[in-house]
């Protein structure tokens, strides 16, 4: 590990107490990053600060040492239902890893108490834990936090405790931006005092983020810190010491040159970036049946209660692989990472940053590799130019083993995989279709039959995307895909049921299939999620706790109302046809945005 240093804390201007010295003897941190250097001596003399570093450069400490020591020089002592300090974040995996770095502190200053409120459980249990313990320093969502400042008559008047607040961190300020929290940070600052410290911490500077500086900061110290020996001029955005790499090859070799990359890499330590969820689940799958004796883990942002539980794991885990979605990418600290795969290209060159930010932290060497399609080699300058990223070309290997026979076999053997390759598949697509860079990432110059075959597939999905087009060089299986049962006993039952129940359907119709307006996966699942953010929009707004279920609901029977009244239906057909969602309206939910990245 090379040193990156700004000299000792003792040359600080304002000393630290002994607490802190000893958290980070503790740390073995003996000296300063450019970032702590620049930004603690600020913060600590109750300057507002706005500070842009490279990911990894050590910002954490750099808000969590000023908070410790202005709360220590306070001249009234906090009660145990005072708040100080508040730090918000916009992933439960970040704020786990915050608490984590706060409890090395804390452990020091018993009079500190602390309180983690991220989503994934109960917010009761957060309420009662408040009650219990109290919070003089809370690390939070933003979702879960807006929600508890709603909680008033469940005996917690969150509001009245952050009358004394001292301190407010927005940590990863841009990410909090992107994924659609400014109305939920809007909302929480109307209930912060506005004398306060306010410390925003990003890796990049934003148009949105310099119009939340305007708005919560008051004549901020803006500070932004490059690593030695970048030029002025340079505004590269990777740590130095991370080499980067991309590699070309085509959709149906990629999968393969993966595997054999792992293989040769067994006792390090990987993060492996998919595009979606449902490819994390597909191909995590897949290396976990294709790479013995490694752990292989599996995360992704439609994981509820799983995710804090994983993270924590893979972080104590020597090596290991980690498949996941962006929902890793920004702010995670994981000890000693060697590689960073990216089996896709992300949707935006900052996420491409983010990523390969996972690796080379704090001084450390780490390396990152892009998988590129031939036709998305332009990628390479456009990340030179806009990020200014140095990429170096890493040769696909020769002779490796075709492992997509296997793969297919595997999804022969078992409707569930087969089932995810396919979603995989239309997922795939969808994003791709998506990509902030769509003069590069052309959804009309993909080869379909050969990223088919990448994903072994045993027959093309039906989706718009694909409609009209011929894919002579894609030969499907020759069985009946229907065939082919679940490995799972109950799964397989159930569904041998609903095949006998479509049967008799048809018998009864004189041997005719019932009529069903069938959708496209991909168009059902791009209504849903239209819905969803309709509901989630509608939440922020009325700051509602109705969860998605019930706001769809809550839809349905607002337009069976008004049929009624149109005269469409009569008042029997509606009172049978209610699905009875006002009756939830009052039931106790969880309002939890994060849980969409």
């Amino acid at each position: 590990m090379e040193a990156v240093t700004e000299g000792g804390w003792a040359s600080l201007p304002v000393p630290l107490s002994a607490g802190v010295l000893r958290a980070l003897r503790g740390l073995g941190f003996a000296s300063m990053t450019p970032v702590q250097s620049a930004t603690i001596p600020l913060f600590m003399s109750n300057k507002d600060v706005a500070a842009e570093a490279v990911t990894g450069s050590g910002k954490t400490l750099a808000f969590v040492i000023p908070i410790l020591e202005i709360l220590l020089r306070r001249e009234e002592k906090l009660k145990k239902m005072q708040v100080g300090a508040l730090i918000i974040t916009p992933t439960r995996e970040l704020a786990i890893q915050i608490d984590e770095v706060l409890s090395h502190f804390t452990k020091h200053f018993p009079q500190f108490s602390q309180i983690l409120l991220i989503g994934g459980r109960n917010p009761m249990e957060d309420v009662e834990k408040f009650k219990e313990h109290g919070g003089n320093i809370i690390v939070a969502t933003p979702g879960r936090l807006e929600d508890l400042f709603r909680r008033k008559a469940d005996g917690l008047d969150l509001a009245s405790c952050v009358k004394s607040l001292d301190v407010l961190v927005l940590d990863e300020a841009d990410r909090l931006l992107d994924m659609g929290f400014e109305a939920s940070l809007n909302a929480i600052l109307d209930f912060l005092p506005k004398q306060r410290r306010t410390g925003l911490f990003s890796a990049t500077q934003t148009q949105e983020v310099e119009n939340l500086v305007r708005a919560g900061l008051r004549n901020p110290v803006r500070i932004s810190v490059k690593e030695k020996g970048v030029a002025a001029s340079n505004t590269q955005k990777t740590p130095t010491r991370l080499e980067n790499y991309y590699m070309i090859c085509k959709a149906d070799e990629k999968f393969n040159q993966l595997v054999h990359f792992l293989r040769q890499h067994k006792q390090e330590k990987h993060l492996v970036f998919f595009s979606t969820c449902a490819c994390v689940e597909y191909y995590g799958k897949a290396l976990e049946s294709l790479i013995k004796q490694v752990k292989i883990m599996c995360i992704h942002g439609k994981m509820k209660h799983k995710r804090n539980k994983i993270f924590t794991e893979f972080r104590k885990l020597p090596g290991g692989i980690l498949v996941c979605t962006d929902v890793m990418a920004r702010g995670i600290d994981i000890p000693e990472v060697h590689w960073v795969l990216q089996y896709d290209p992300p949707s935006s060159a900052s996420a491409f940053v983010h990523r390969c930010g996972r690796t080379a932290r704090i001084g450390n060497v780490g390396s990152a590799l892009v998988f590129l399609l031939p036709m998305e080699e332009s990628y390479v300058n456009f990340l030179s130019i806009n990020q200014k990223c140095p990429m170096q070309e890493m040769k696909p290997q020769r002779n490796v083993l075709d492992l997509l026979p296997k793969l297919k076999s595997m999804a022969l053997a078992d409707r569930a995989v087969f089932e995810k390759g396919m979603k995989a598949f239309v997922s795939y697509i969808q994003a791709y279709a998506k990509h902030e860079c769509n003069l590069i990432f052309r959804i009309k110059d993909l080869d379909f039959a050969s990223l088919a075959k990448g994903f072994a597939l045993l027959k093309m999905p039906k989706m718009p995307e694909l409609r009209g087009k011929c894919f002579s060089d894609f030969i499907p299986v020759t069985i009946n895909t229907d065939s082919i049962p679940f490995k799972d006993k109950n799964r397989e039952k159930q569904r041998q049921k609903q095949l006998e129940q479509q049967r008799k359907e048809r018998q009864e119709n004189g041997g005719k299939k019932k009529f069903i307006k069938n959708k496209s996966w991909s168009k059902q699942k791009a209504k849903k999620e239209k819905k969803k953010k309709i509901s989630a929009k509608r939440k922020r707004e009325e700051g509602s706790d109705i969860e998605d279920e019930d706001m769809e609901e809550l839809l349905n029977d607002t337009r069976l109302l008004k049929r009624l009244k149109k005269g469409k239906i009569s008042e029997e057909e509606f009172e049978k046809r209610l699905t009875g969602s006002q009756g939830k309206l009052k039931a106790e939910t969880v309002s939890d945005l994060e849980s969409k990245d």
